[in-house]
């Protein structure tokens, strides 16, 4: 046998740039910096770049009969919390009357006490909330359909134009990381640089801001969850957990143990971070798959791929289930509460949408099994091997103890940091990438693991990799571009029929699953839901229309199972060195199209059935 066959295929990180494919979105990428600039496009860009400036001065006319420039402190502060509210869809005095400091400080509005203070007072006092919804929903108006490129001078028309360019490049951007995912031309952490890189060398980030994106909170939860799942793995606990789970199986088949995973992951997910679950099972799969390789068969790559992808699939299939599930579920409850006073409960949420999670379990485990064909089939072998392993432990010893009390407590942190930070407990918001990160320490301080661990057992490449996509996403949705498109194609399909009843609802799922492969959920509802949802008040007014068209918009934002960057489970899954860009693809393209068949039936027949609160139907 030559020696050419006798070598190991180059994968992941072992590639070289492929240039002959890599010219390719380059040339894409120039091609569309180059070409006119659509007068959409060029509106998306006022709006996003002029539309806070007017509508600050709007709201200073109209409350306090002066234009921003003669306003007071107090006053310009009431101005941009109202401004920052309407982008966010908080249409509502209530709404309004329930914001403080700290979430002023979040949304990078200057604030003190004091001017606090007669801002809420004001409002609070003399703008009654027929005023204030008047005042909100003609701002929301002035800077969605009043602003007019064309007629700008100065440096309005100079920002706008700014904020065109910056659309012009996340679009072009889109298409350059896109293709670079799904063929690999090169490295994908070295696509994460290039996002990076692109958005400094255009303008759209100064080199400081970049530095920062690199580092946000996920990414740190990222890097941290893949920590701890190597502290797992060096003491044995994940053998430990695994033997718990599938001892009582009397014929441990591959098919049955996928199926234990989306029984338990995917209801877990509609209340526990996604995140965490595939960080904790993560190293479950790997051990199973480790440990079912046989002298006859020293590798089945179908197997550890299979296992790998059950694990993320059912972390994302279960995210709709509550409005725990995700921030896109509350975004969504938000928009309609907020924009047509229907409120929808979390139990009521629970309801409506855990049949959609019990119908995509069995369709996502049918599809896994039968995408993916194992040569090994029974995991006896495995599960044999680990009662051994386990035998020569013998009881729990000291590190053990450690990595479990360890990961309790961060598992503790992650569901309650929020809660103790909004009832004052904890003085600062810590976030849950700032907890895995610190439970990482903690295994170092413990002597659980040393940082040789991490240095070996860690793939970093898939935190920088991350790190990228939230710079995606997040461009996507700072600069306008993911509006753009939202907007542009739903104005496209008007006139063939598709903006009113299940065709609109169809769209704007479509459309949201389409976007949250490319950037987080949240901002992908964020981006689709006020069009759709102010559509949906248009033709079907006082419907059930409108909470099945927030609520579907919400679910289908959970759709990302195409690309690596979709989802923190699907990077995280990555990590383990099995999984190709095109395995993704492989479960994530029918899976996508079976979703958003299996919501609209969920709402034409178990939803339309039921009903909304007494409202008449669409």
């Amino acid at each position: 046998m030559s020696q050419a066959k006798n070598e190991k295929k180059a994968t992941g990180y072992d590639k070289y740039v492929n240039w002959k494919l890599l010219i390719i979105p380059i040339i894409l990428f120039t091609l569309i910096l180059v070409l006119p600039t659509p007068d959409g496009m060029k509106r998306v860009g006022t709006q996003y770049q002029v539309g806070p400036k007017v509508v600050v001065n709007y709201v200073c006319e109209q409350l306090f009969d002066k234009p921003s420039a003669n306003a007071e402190q107090w006053e310009i502060l009431t101005a941009r919390m109202m401004e920052r509210n309407m982008r966010m869809g908080a249409l509502t005095k209530d709404r309004f009357m329930k914001r403080n400091e700290k979430w002023c400080k979040k949304y990078n509005i200057p604030v003190d006490s004091e001017n606090f203070e007669r801002a809420t007072s004001y409002i609070g006092e003399n703008v009654s909330p027929e005023r204030y919804n008047d005042v909100m929903k003609s701002s929301f108006d002035l800077r969605m359909h009043k602003l007019d490129f064309n007629q700008l001078e100065g440096q309005d028309k100079k920002a706008a134009e700014t904020g065109t360019w910056h659309i012009k490049v996340a679009i072009a951007m889109v298409v350059f990381v896109v293709f670079c995912f799904m063929t690999e031309c090169m490295p994908l952490p070295g696509v994460a640089f290039c996002i990076g890189l692109i958005l400094v060398f255009s303008g759209v980030v100064t080199r400081q801001q970049v530095a920062m994106l690199y580092w946000s909170d996920a990414c740190w939860f990222i890097m941290g969850s893949l920590m701890f799942a190597t502290a797992f793995v060096k003491t044995g606990v994940d053998k430990r957990m695994c033997l718990m789970m599938f001892k009582k199986l009397a014929v441990p088949n591959v098919r049955w143990i996928t199926l234990i995973f989306f029984l338990i992951i995917s209801p877990l997910a509609a209340f526990i971070s996604d995140h965490a679950l595939a960080a904790m099972f993560l190293p479950i799969g790997m051990l199973l798959y480790q440990n079912s390789l046989t002298e006859e068969i020293p590798e089945d790559k179908e197997l550890a791929k299979m296992l790998m992808i059950a694990i993320a699939m059912a972390c994302n299939i279960g995210g709709p289930g509550a409005p725990s599930g995700g921030a896109r579920n509350v975004i969504m409850m938000t928009y309609l509460t907020d924009m047509f006073g229907f409120d929808i409960g979390y139990f009521q949420w629970v309801t409506y949408c855990i049949p959609f999670v019990i119908i995509m379990i069995p369709l996502t485990w049918l599809a896994v099994n039968t995408l993916f064909k194992p040569r090994i089939k029974s995991l006896a072998p495995a599960m044999r091997h680990l009662e051994a392993e386990i035998g020569k432990m013998g009881k729990w010893n000291r590190s053990q103890i450690w990595a479990v009390i360890i990961f309790v407590v961060m598992v503790w942190g992650w569901f309650t940091e929020k809660l103790f930070f909004n009832m004052g407990i904890y003085p600062v918001r810590l976030g849950i990438g700032v907890i895995a990160v610190a439970g990482a320490v903690a295994y170092l301080l413990a002597g659980v693991v040393n940082w040789r661990d991490y240095h070996q057992n860690v793939d970093w490449g898939v935190v920088w990799l991350y790190a990228g996509a939230i710079i995606f996403g997040r461009t996507l949705d700072t600069t306008g571009a993911a509006y753009w498109l939202a907007d542009s194609v739903v104005q496209m399909l008007a006139p063939f029929g598709m903006d009113h009843g299940l065709p609109l609802m169809l769209t704007s799922n479509g459309l949201t699953a389409v976007l949250t492969n490319l950037m987080a959920d949240g901002p992908a509802a964020a981006a689709v839901g006020p069009i759709t949802l102010n559509m949906a008040g248009i033709v079907h007014p006082g419907t059930t229309f409108l909470p099945f068209m927030a609520m579907s918009t919400a679910i289908a934002s959970s759709f990302a199972y195409c690309l690596i960057i979709g989802t923190p489970p699907n990077a995280i899954v990555y990590a383990s060195g099995y999984l190709e860009p095109k395995d993704y693809l492989r479960i994530g393209i029918p899976m996508w199209f079976v979703a958003n068949i299996v919501v609209i039936l969920v709402t034409a027949g178990y939803w339309t059935w039921r009903g909304f609160s007494g409202l008449p139907g669409f």
